[in-house]
């Protein structure tokens, strides 16, 4: 079987993949979902979970919140690191959310307002720090003022979000690398037997 195994900081990220990725994966690759109770977690429990990933047609996305870690490139390589020491540098892929997986979202506010039912959200696209979304100190935050009149709520919102997210949105370059993380591994898997 074909896997894409998502190791991932919460349970938001999950909701939102589960209803992104159907939009843009090939039915003939799984999609596998395992959400952790945070970073502390995640980078925990990281090595063990891949070293103990039996299926040899799997391909692995690590996804971590940049938070307030000054430097992304050194969590990105921490985070490889690890990979790298459970024997799966070469299947693995590190993205990191520069600095909130709702900075994904504010980098497409047509589809928040969309997805939750607020008209014209997508008018405050225009303002400069929602133009450059990854560069917003506290995405969650911005996004909760934003949708004040529904109540933002992590997870289930992100799922609603995710399933009218735009693919083609190129505001957040962390989102952009994370789906080219994806088409990558998507691609690896397709040129694999299948062995299911």
């Amino acid at each position: 079987m074909r896997e894409l195994v998502f190791l991932l900081e919460e349970e938001s990220a999950a909701a939102m993949l589960k209803t992104l990725l159907p939009r843009m994966l090939n039915p003939g690759i799984t999609p596998r979902y395992m959400p952790f109770e945070g970073k502390q977690d995640l980078e925990k429990q990281l090595p063990k979970r891949l070293k103990g990933y039996l299926n040899p047609n799997a391909r692995f996305i690590v996804l971590r919140d940049q938070d307030r870690d000054a430097d992304c490139k050194a969590l990105k390589a921490r985070l490889a690191t690890m990979c790298a020491e459970a024997g799966r540098c070469a299947t693995s892929s590190v993205r990191i959310a520069c600095r909130e997986l709702e900075a994904f979202y504010l980098a497409d506010l047509e589809a928040v307002g969309r997805a939750l039912g607020i008209p014209n959200l997508d008018r405050h696209q225009r303002a400069a720090r929602f133009r450059s979304p990854d560069t917003v100190v506290s995405p969650s935050s911005e996004l909760a003022k934003l949708c004040k009149q529904v109540g933002y709520k992590k997870v289930g919102d992100s799922r609603k979000i995710g399933a009218v997210l735009s693919i083609d949105n190129e505001r957040s370059p962390s989102f952009r690398n994370l789906l080219g993380a994806i088409r990558r591994h998507e691609r690896e898997l397709l040129a694999l037997p299948d062995s299911s």
